[in-house]
């Protein structure tokens, strides 16, 4: 009886566990499907979003294209605009030459017949000083050739009032653009015109003639006349013009045909040196306004143009530098005092070093007693040194 009950016992302890395995395994099987589903989702997912990604990516690099594109285009538009914006200006500044204001001309050549007459009737009169400044050249004492710098004729020059260290330069003989550098280091250093600033001017000027002088640029216009513009170089403005009362002008130095007036400083103030037909061998000479650019003396001095490249003035002494055709060493060969003081007889013989050319500008600065000079596209400084009148 025992070994039957133990028997079924089994048997039926054996289908419980058959049931129990069965049914674990149906559950794992329906985990693992419900797992398999949800990975197949996500690879579904994944791949939706992958594509969506290199399809947004495609969409921003078409974009950069077409930005880049319309970048190009937009520059070449502002380009071609500027292009035409300057081609009005000269097309506007012809068209002022050809169409001038006739009412302004007439009173222009009223002023200018004054101003003539009045000139003229203190012509060659011994001149009043106004400071009591007697030195004049013994020798130069230095030279110093700074750099290369633009075309073969030019100007560069300092303010010789107040402490502004900045160099004004002028390149060529007729342009409308002034190079201004902050200080001489920089000028030295710099070379490019890229990194200087720019002062474009109203009206072009010619020549190497012009000055700056406290605070404002005067410089030459020809405007069928010469005319000498006053420019403030704080606020870019014209301040003043005048049309230079001097009839039937031609150069004023034989070997700088493109000069036909020189405005200079020294310890007396403002000067034009000039030369005209009715005195066509020698080189005239003119004290200046600074203020109102009025003629306030005018003189014939002796000095002939011929072989003359360039001149200065020094305490009211003009100092005429020659040269020949084929450059040589440039020199002083004649002086003219219009104090009445010293005659080139007097005077010292200057000779400046041999250098590479002619001076096609030399612009003494009163403050440092210097002259600063431009030598076929060398920068120079010459260092003077002086010596009383009574003492030559």
């Amino acid at each position: 009886m025992a070994p039957r009950l133990c028997l079924l016992l089994g048997a039926l302890l054996a289908g419980v566990l058959d049931a129990q395995q069965q049914q674990f395994m149906e559950y794992m099987e329906r985990r693992l499907a419900v797992l398999e589903e949800r990975i197949a989702q996500w690879h579904d997912q994944s791949s939706r979003y992958s594509t969506e990604l290199r399809d947004f990516k495609n969409q921003v690099i078409t974009m950069m294209e077409n930005m880049e594109k319309e970048r190009e285009r937009l520059h070449t538009e502002v380009e071609t605009t500027a292009v035409r914006v300057e081609r009005l200006e000269r097309e506007v500044d012809y068209l002022e030459t050809q169409n001038p204001a006739l009412p302004c001309m007439e009173v222009d050549e009223k002023l200018v017949e004054n101003q003539v007459a009045t000139a003229k009737q203190r012509k060659n009169e011994k001149y009043d000083k106004l400071t009591d400044c007697s030195d004049t050249i013994s020798q130069v004492k230095a030279m110093k050739i700074l750099k290369r710098f633009g075309s073969t004729a030019g100007l560069w020059t300092k303010d010789p009032v107040g402490t502004s260290e900045k160099i004004y330069v002028f390149d060529g003989t007729a342009n409308d653009t002034v190079y201004v550098f902050p200080r001489m280091r920089e000028f030295t250093l710099f070379s490019a015109t890229r990194k200087a600033a720019r002062i474009k001017l109203p009206h072009p000027w010619v020549g190497t003639g012009h000055l700056v002088y406290g605070g404002h640029l005067y410089y030459i216009r020809q405007h069928g006349t010469f005319q000498v513009i006053k420019f403030n170089l704080a606020n870019k403005t014209i301040v003043d013009s005048s049309v230079f009362p001097a009839e039937e002008q031609i150069p004023v130095f034989g070997l700088s045909a493109f000069n036909y007036i020189d405005v200079v400083a020294d310890e007396e103030g403002l000067w034009a040196i000039y030369a005209t037909k009715e005195n066509e061998k020698n080189i005239c000479l003119a004290k200046l306004d600074p203020r109102s650019l009025d003629i306030e003396q005018m003189w014939d001095t002796p000095c002939p143009r011929e072989n003359a490249e360039s001149a200065f003035v020094v305490c009211g002494t003009l100092y005429v530098v020659y040269n020949t055709r084929l450059p040589s060493r440039s020199r002083v060969q004649c002086v003219f005092d219009v104090s009445g003081t010293l005659s080139s007889e007097d005077a010292s013989l200057v000779y400046f070093p041999k250098r590479y050319g002619s001076h096609s500008s030399m612009k003494y600065n009163p403050k440092e007693r210097h002259i600063y000079a431009w030598d076929d596209g060398y920068q120079i400084i010459y260092r003077m040194e002086m010596k009383k009148k009574t003492e030559v």
